[in-house]
């Protein structure tokens, strides 16, 4: 499969997980919400990781990778804490359509940080992006 099709399925897949999370967070503390996914999320992975058979290359992982690995995971912590706390209290489409503001600050980041091209396609589609998070979200 190319790698459109797997982004459709991650998009597909990350709007089941925002009305799952939401009425799963009724009840309790967003935090706490936010730890059982990620041991279920972590469950889950190392389960691929096993039937799939690569653990052999964990031994080859270098230093670098591992840091950059380590600050992708903090940073995913910090994203999901915060994405949770804004479901509990607001609503999902809201939070989603904000919460895809990401692809924005990608585009972005990316250019400066991986000098990856900016050009006039991504600048519309960011720009459209942001717009429709400003129309979602507002009242």
């Amino acid at each position: 499969m190319n790698w459109v099709i797997w982004a459709v399925f991650s998009a597909l897949f990350a709007a089941v997980t925002a009305l799952l999370a939401k009425v799963g967070i009724r009840n309790i503390d967003s935090n706490l919400a936010t730890a059982v996914r990620t041991l279920v999320v972590f469950i889950v992975a190392a389960m691929v990781v096993l039937i799939s058979g690569n653990t052999a290359t964990l031994r080859d992982l270098s230093l670098k990778t591992w840091v950059f690995l380590t600050l992708s995971g903090v940073a995913t912590c910090v994203s999901w804490l915060c994405y949770f706390k804004a479901l509990q209290v607001g609503e999902a489409a809201k939070v989603a359509s904000v919460d895809k503001l990401s692809v924005v600050f990608v585009i972005l980041f990316a250019a400066i940080f991986l000098g990856e091209e900016l050009s006039w396609k991504s600048a519309l589609g960011g720009g459209l992006i942001l717009t429709g998070a400003i129309l979602i979200s507002l009242k």
